[in-house]
């Protein structure tokens, strides 16, 4: 049997939180540009140091990062590890410039 007591996480007649979609998709959106088709994933960190494909400079563990692959890739969206590249934020929104 249901409780008579009201919610305490929301009130009744109160509208719900909106979705947080980069959340409910793990961060995870495709992007277009004059280089193709791109699925970027943010990545708050890992375990592991990476290399940056633009400025050649280690990714630490731990630090806040983008990891990238062409959305056209053989497997789709779910490519293996071996197409996915790991970049500094800064360096993949100013990939454009660089190449």
């Amino acid at each position: 049997m249901p409780s008579k007591r009201p919610s305490k996480r929301r009130p009744h007649g109160a509208e719900p939180r909106p979705l947080d979609l980069d959340r409910a998709t793990g961060g995870r959106r495709s992007e277009s540009a004059a280089d193709g088709e791109w699925v970027v994933q943010t990545v708050r960190g890992s375990e592991k140091t990476y290399t940056c494909p633009a400025c050649r400079q280690e990714i630490p563990p731990g630090t806040a990062h983008v990891v990238a692959w062409a959305s056209d890739a053989i497997g789709g969206p779910e490519v293996g590890l071996e197409y996915r590249r790991h970049w500094h934020t800064s360096c993949w929104q100013r990939r454009a410039r660089l190449r």
